[in-house]
């Protein structure tokens, strides 16, 4: 009987060591995939702000392109105008800038 409770005593203290054995490595897998697992998803995010800063770049880039054609546009625009005759004001029932006779607004105007 001695014997056997040693035995049995041997027998569970190897079960019990192997079983945290078998715990620990696979405690340390786990670590192992998680560190990859975090490693991969940091690459991941600064591939992300990699793309965003690239398009926040090029939105800039278009604003300024915008910028730049409107300015242009603006420019001819004003150089034309200048040369553009100027609509007369004395014409048309406006004497000396302001209305007058038939064309007169308030005429129209119901009360």
């Amino acid at each position: 009987e001695r014997r056997e409770r040693e035995r049995k005593l041997s027998k569970e203290m190897a079960e019990k060591a192997t079983k945290e054995l078998e715990k620990m490595q696979l405690q340390e897998k786990a670590e192992i995939k998680y560190k990859e697992w975090l490693k991969k998803k940091r690459a991941e995010e600064a591939e992300k702000k990699k793309k965003e800063k690239e398009k926040e770049k090029e939105r800039e880039a278009e604003l300024q392109e915008k910028k730049a054609r409107a300015e242009k546009i603006f420019k001819e625009w004003l150089h034309s105008a200048r040369n553009k005759p100027r609509p007369l004001l004395y014409g048309y029932g406006f004497p000396h800038g302001k209305s007058s006779g038939l064309y007169f607004y308030y005429t129209y105007v119901i009360t």
